[in-house]
Protein backbone atom coordinates (compact mmCIF):
# COMPACT_ATOMS: atom_id res chain seq x y z
CA UNK A 1 0.00 0.00 0.00
CA UNK A 2 2.95 2.78 0.32
CA UNK A 3 3.96 2.32 -2.60
CA UNK A 4 0.87 2.76 -4.20
CA UNK A 5 0.81 6.48 -1.91
CA UNK A 6 3.73 7.31 -3.90
CA UNK A 7 1.95 7.46 -7.43
CA UNK A 8 0.23 10.32 -9.12
CA UNK A 9 -2.51 8.24 -10.66
CA UNK A 10 -3.45 6.68 -6.76
CA UNK A 11 -4.03 10.69 -5.54
CA UNK A 12 -6.55 11.46 -8.86
CA UNK A 13 -8.19 7.97 -8.52
CA UNK A 14 -8.49 9.15 -4.71
CA UNK A 15 -9.91 12.97 -5.64
CA UNK A 16 -12.47 11.39 -8.47
CA UNK A 17 -13.91 9.05 -5.97
CA UNK A 18 -13.85 11.29 -2.84
CA UNK A 19 -14.97 14.51 -4.65
CA UNK A 20 -18.29 12.93 -5.88
CA UNK A 21 -18.76 11.72 -2.42
CA UNK A 22 -17.97 14.77 -0.26
CA UNK A 23 -20.52 16.38 -2.29
CA UNK A 24 -23.49 13.66 -1.45
CA UNK A 25 -22.70 13.66 1.79
CA UNK A 26 -22.49 16.98 2.20
CA UNK A 27 -25.79 17.40 0.54
CA UNK A 28 -27.60 14.57 2.48
CA UNK A 29 -26.03 15.67 5.94
CA UNK A 30 -27.70 19.36 4.91
CA UNK A 31 -31.38 18.01 3.84
CA UNK A 32 -31.29 15.11 6.73
CA UNK A 33 -30.70 17.70 9.70
CA UNK A 34 -32.86 20.84 7.94
CA UNK A 35 -34.78 19.86 5.00
CA UNK A 36 -37.84 21.68 6.60
CA UNK A 37 -35.79 24.75 7.29
CA UNK A 38 -33.77 24.65 4.05
CA UNK A 39 -37.07 24.04 1.51
CA UNK A 40 -39.42 26.53 3.27
CA UNK A 41 -36.18 29.45 3.01
CA UNK A 42 -35.17 29.86 6.58
CA UNK A 43 -31.45 30.08 5.38
CA UNK A 44 -30.45 31.69 8.71
CA UNK A 45 -31.80 29.22 10.85
CA UNK A 46 -29.64 26.49 8.96
CA UNK A 47 -26.50 29.09 9.12
CA UNK A 48 -26.98 29.59 12.92
CA UNK A 49 -27.45 25.44 12.98
CA UNK A 50 -24.33 24.71 11.19
CA UNK A 51 -21.86 27.81 10.14
CA UNK A 52 -21.69 30.25 13.09
CA UNK A 53 -19.43 30.26 16.04
CA UNK A 54 -16.87 28.20 14.08
CA UNK A 55 -19.39 25.32 13.63
CA UNK A 56 -18.64 25.25 10.38
CA UNK A 57 -14.99 23.86 10.84
CA UNK A 58 -16.48 20.57 12.32
CA UNK A 59 -19.17 20.67 9.48
CA UNK A 60 -16.81 20.52 7.05
CA UNK A 61 -13.80 19.03 8.40
CA UNK A 62 -16.09 15.80 9.41
CA UNK A 63 -16.84 16.04 5.45
CA UNK A 64 -13.72 16.42 4.12
CA UNK A 65 -12.18 13.39 6.55
CA UNK A 66 -14.72 10.56 5.71
CA UNK A 67 -14.69 11.83 2.03
CA UNK A 68 -10.90 11.31 1.90
CA UNK A 69 -10.75 8.22 4.43
CA UNK A 70 -13.31 6.80 2.00
CA UNK A 71 -11.78 7.69 -1.39
CA UNK A 72 -8.24 6.02 -0.19
CA UNK A 73 -10.08 2.59 0.76
CA UNK A 74 -11.83 2.45 -2.31
CA UNK A 75 -8.87 3.59 -4.86
CA UNK A 76 -6.43 1.06 -2.73
CA UNK A 77 -8.74 -1.55 -3.01
CA UNK A 78 -9.33 -1.10 -6.90
CA UNK A 79 -5.67 -0.34 -7.98
CA UNK A 80 -3.66 -2.88 -8.72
Amino acid sequence: MLSKLKQKLFWVNVFKIAFPFFVIVTLFSLLFNSASDIFSGNIDIVYERHFSDKKWIRFWLTKVTVSLIYGIYVTNKRMK
